[in-house]
């Protein structure tokens, strides 16, 4: 997929929503920092909050959000995100309402749409590019593998928006560069097996599972699953290009807007640390 570039020209022509996310980690790298990315699920604890969390977050010093769409039946989310989504779907979230939300956002740093396929797939043929005029800038699909349905990763992977791909840390490395090779923005790395969640250690095969996929892919790498405390995302953040905190940031979202933001600000200075 062919880029967007931003121009430094003029200010009146901004970047593509592709190239906003790509824009964002080529500064990074030219200020030697890592990102971070935090997850947050639409509608929890509810539509107000969330808006509030965006611009916390945005000031606590996320590089990119990832925004999930609640779904009914999940297959890779933790209890902690789990409980999100429901008590957001109760609340009557669904995928009209997410556009809403991030277009009343209006965000500052680049959105990713976290989902799964069905609900993107009910929204209908425009949903990316109504997605894109909302204020999303990338889509993460999270049961859609590689090759598994070439007809609808095109649809995805010519729409407007960088299509995130994940790889597990079981991948064989042939597997990451075809991954990587249909995917654009950056590759979301899973640090364990399992469902989401709030982990105690980080696996001791971390480092060599980010030193495949790096030589698999010129895309930055940003690792998540099990990142939760400051001290793991500095050691995330020194193998790889950006951390990713969902568990963590939902939880204490679901104390106050107040104390996930104060968790963001400390993985801030533990990242810069690193």
């Amino acid at each position: 997929m062919a880029f967007a570039s931003a121009t430094t020209s003029s200010s009146l022509i901004s970047p593509s929503p592709v190239g906003m996310i790509q824009r964002r980690f080529a500064d990074l790298a030219g200020a030697r920092k890592r990102a971070l990315v935090p997850y947050i699920t639409a509608g929890h604890p509810d539509v107000p909050r969330t808006i509030e969390l965006i611009h916390g977050l945005e000031d606590a010093g996320a590089d990119v959000i990832e925004l999930g769409l609640p779904f009914s039946d999940p297959m890779a989310d933790g209890p902690i995100i789990q409980a999100s989504s429901q008590r957001a779907l109760e609340l009557g979230m669904h995928f009209d309402l997410l556009l809403d939300l991030v277009a009343r956002a209006r965000p500052r740093v680049p959105i990713v749409l976290f989902s799964y396929l069905n609900p993107i797939i009910a929204a209908g043929q425009d949903a990316l590019i109504r997605a894109s005029q909302a204020g999303f800038s990338g889509v993460l699909i999270t049961d859609l593998p590689v090759g598994s349905d070439p007809e609808r990763e095109a649809w995805f992977g010519d729409g407007p928006l960088a299509f995130i791909r994940l790889v597990a840390p079981t991948t064989p490395q042939a597997r990451m560069k075809e991954i990587a090779e249909h995917g654009s923005g950056f590759v979301y790395l899973i640090s364990r097996l399992g469902v989401t969640g709030v982990r105690d250690d980080m696996p001791a095969e971390l480092p060599a599972t980010v030193r495949r996929l790096r030589s698999s892919t010129t895309l930055p790498v940003c690792v998540g699953f099990g990142v939760s405390r400051p001290e793991q995302a500095a050691a995330v953040a020194r193998i790889a290009d950006g951390v990713v905190v969902g568990s963590a940031i939902v939880r204490a979202a679901g104390e106050g807007v107040e104390q996930a933001v104060k968790l963001a600000s400390a993985l801030r200075g533990a990242i810069d640390a690193a």
